[in-house]
């Protein structure tokens, strides 16, 4: 396949890149380094020293001997995203050229325009790309589980069926989003369901849950290919921030209670799921949604099994629970749908204590870059 990655330099794009031309598929990868600008500009910036993404390609062809095709440019410019698909016709373009995060979207009214800007734009013209160049090009999007909240009821795979007054019908999966960032993600998918309806594209929307870990195959080769690894309150997944606080002595910040629950994945699963989800992808005018979690944890079972592995190898662990700067349910019913992936041939990773203590021991190797005042800066919802 010719596979196009929109976001290649990011904590998902870059792996994913590796991973695709690995299996031995043609690789295109496009960023503008927004977030790298981002994360520079907020003293955020990730725990290994990166080469950017013209040297990180340029490593990997050394290492395997495989190229990847690389653009610097923006996925929100129509003419040059247009141009690359003219260029190379991919059949499958993966969407990840999106503002990820949720605390950056709600810090001031120019970052919130930003990130409506930046995502939707973004998606518009990944579409009318598809539709303008290659209709037959599966858009694969990753979502977040976040759009849907935390309803009171079983979280479908997308959609549900509906009775009502003695008729039925089949609608989105209501969404209920609990930041900027997670209501642009629930705009995206409304963009791409009518899309899917009057021009019969094929989409797949990924709903992923919070992603940690570091390493892959494909790193394990040559530390100068790994990920951007965040570990501050504004870029960084809670797993992720948990483990570099135990090492830097840093109290484990729990918002709140603690007893909020989400879906979590490793990075390895997320490799796979959306690989998967290009190799065998959706049908012509089908929207497939998939919730892309492997299992759900509290933030307290989290910084448990963090202050445990972190006792284990000598550290002094503890638990701070902090005003939630959020406006989130701390008390809720949480039962989300996960088998969509696994039928498409998914084999998880789950949290153990072995994959804990690898990504200690891959962190302390860095511990010296840590920068103790991006862990915590206070981003208000209010």
């Amino acid at each position: 396949m010719r596979i196009l990655i929109l976001g290649a330099d990011g904590y998902l794009g870059w792996p994913l890149s590796m991973y695709c031309s690995q299996q031995g598929h043609e690789v295109i990868a496009v960023d503008n380094y927004l977030r790298r600008s981002m994360c520079r500009d907020l003293n955020c910036e990730p725990l290994a020293p990166n080469p950017n993404l013209m040297q990180r390609t340029r490593l990997w062809q050394e290492i395997s001997g495989k190229q990847i095709q690389t653009y610097i440019g923006d996925v929100t410019d129509y003419h040059f995203l247009k141009g690359i698909f003219e260029k190379h016709q991919p059949d499958g373009v993966v969407h990840l050229a999106e503002q990820p995060s949720a605390p950056y979207s709600m810090i001031d009214r120019d970052r919130a325009a930003g990130t409506v800007v930046n995502n939707l734009i973004s998606t518009l013209n990944v579409v009318y790309a598809v539709r303008e160049t290659n209709p037959d090009c599966q858009i694969v999007k990753i979502g977040t589980m976040g759009e849907y909240g935390t309803p009171d009821i079983d979280i479908e795979e997308g959609w549900l069926d509906i009775e009502h007054k003695g008729r039925k019908d089949r609608f989105l999966f209501p969404r209920q989003a609990s930041s900027l960032y997670h209501t642009t993600k629930i705009q995206d998918t409304d963009l791409l369901w009518f899309y899917v309806r009057i021009w019969g594209l094929r989409v797949t929307d990924l709903m992923q849950g919070p992603v940690y870990g570091i390493a892959t195959e494909q790193t394990a080769l040559n530390e100068g290919l790994l990920p951007n690894f965040n570990y501050d309150e504004i870029f960084g997944t809670v797993l992720n921030r948990f483990v570099v606080q135990a090492i830097v002595d840093y109290p484990l910040t729990v918002y709140g209670k603690g007893s909020q629950i989400r879906g979590y994945l490793n990075l390895l699963d997320s490799l796979q799921c959306i690989y998967l989800s290009l190799v065998k992808p959706a049908a012509a005018g089908e929207l497939r949604i998939f919730n892309q979690i492997v299992e759900t944890f509290s933030v307290n079972d989290l910084a448990l099994k963090v202050s445990e592995v972190g006792k284990s190898l000598g550290y002094q662990v503890n638990i701070n629970f902090m005003p939630n700067p959020r406006v989130e349910k701390e008390e809720h019913y949480y039962n989300p749908a996960c088998t969509g992936l696994l039928d498409l041939g998914l084999q998880p990773h789950y949290l153990t204590t072995e994959i804990l203590v690898n990504m200690f021991k891959l962190v302390e190797k860095y511990q010296g870059n840590i920068n103790r005042e991006a862990i915590f800066r206070g981003v208000g919802w209010k």
